[in-house]
């Protein structure tokens, strides 16, 4: 693999949004140094290269550094070009794949990270059908999107929709390890179902898998917090 320069990621292992970036470096043959970061200590370099959010990921490539995951993906598809494609090439396909990935990120994954901050099983009871209701418009956007294939990006190969939703696949596997709810189910996505059982295969998604337990792990970290800081109201 040809970084065509020094490139790192800093992320967390059990970020998606890190995963995201980590997959779409992957797919475009970019090597590059991962450098694990502790979102409850935050180092001097996460501080320095993402100081308006001081969040993962963050890509620096030759010094510069890029936030924001959706952005980062971007960036590698077009900085990388040629190598592969991430992003569709029609101008119309773009546009809504970009659509539909700022979807992900603006409902889907604030509504499953309710799921995962249900204090009772009242409460996480509600905030799954309201995460259901967010994901089921997925269902047609993959069906228009797919064209009849195996991934979003209408091909046979992993595009920016794909990613953008499969990086939080690996979160939705844990909370029904640890609530037994499934957030993308057969019965009332089955093309959605399909395809996410399709893209855990792929290479891409292997290469970067979180170590078994660690999303349990920090979940019960992040559980622990947001409970003591309601009881601290």
């Amino acid at each position: 693999m040809d970084a065509e320069g020094d490139v790192k990621v800093l992320g967390t292992v059990v970020s998606p949004f890190a995963l995201r970036v980590r997959m779409a470096l992957y797919l475009m043959g970019v090597s590059y140094e991962y450098l694990e970061q502790d979102l409850f200590d935050k180092g001097e370099l996460l501080v320095a290269s993402n100081p308006v959010h001081k969040k993962v990921p963050v890509l620096i490539h030759g010094g510069k550094p890029v936030c924001e995951s959706l952005a980062i993906v971007q960036y590698v598809d077009e900085f990388w070009a040629g190598t592969a494609s991430i992003l569709p090439a029609d101008p119309y396909h773009r546009a809504v794949a970009r659509f539909w990935a700022a979807y992900v990120d603006d409902k889907v994954f604030p509504a499953w990270i309710g799921i995962l901050r249900a204090a009772t099983e009242e409460e996480r009871d509600e905030k799954l059908a309201a995460t259901l209701a967010v994901v089921a418009p997925m269902e047609d956007a993959f069906t228009a999107c797919s064209d009849g294939k195996a991934f979003f990006s209408g091909g046979d190969s992993v595009g920016y929709l794909d990613l953008a939703l499969g990086c939080q696949l690996f979160w939705l596997e844990a909370l029904r390890s640890m609530f037994g709810v499934k957030v993308i189910d057969a019965g009332r996505t089955p093309r959605l179902a399909a395809w996410a059982e399709r893209f855990l295969e792929t290479k891409a998604a292997k290469a970067v898998a979180p170590p078994a337990n660690s999303m349990e792990e920090y979940a019960g970290k992040l559980r622990a917090i947001w409970a003591a800081a309601a009881a601290a109201k």
